[in-house]
């Protein structure tokens, strides 16, 4: 099972990004994706999730509004689209597959992770 997550960049506040992740070695329709993010010296924190059937989708406060998590099934590939980029949106990002649920400890398996920097 191979997760690859891309897209990650350097960004000004108020910009946007879309991150990809693309998988093989799975059945990618089977699984719920999310999305995780992690800072230096912080926890890992949930960012969005859609389920399997793309029927619900779930966000943190922190990014509802501004993210929009989506998937292609025939492309086998999960996306997170980041408008209004802020600052305190700088993190190294991960893209994981499970049941879906936002606790990380959920989640089956995961992306190398990609890093967004947000500059003020």
């Amino acid at each position: 099972v191979q997760l690859q997550a891309s897209g990650g960049g350097l960004v000004q506040a108020g910009g946007f990004l879309r991150l990809s992740c693309a998988s093989s070695g799975l059945t990618f329709s089977r699984f719920a994706w999310a999305w995780f993010r992690q800072a230096p010296g912080k926890e890992r924190e949930f960012v969005a999730a859609i389920s399997w059937s793309d029927v619900a989708t779930y966000y943190a406060d922190s990014v509802k509004g501004r993210f929009t998590i989506s998937r292609d099934n025939a492309k086998n590939t999960v996306y997170l689209e980041m408008n209004s980029l802020k600052p305190e949106d700088t993190s190294t990002y991960y893209c994981a597959a499970g049941p879906f649920s936002l606790r990380s400890d959920n989640y089956n398996y995961w992306g190398q992770g990609t890093q967004v920097t947000v500059s003020s």
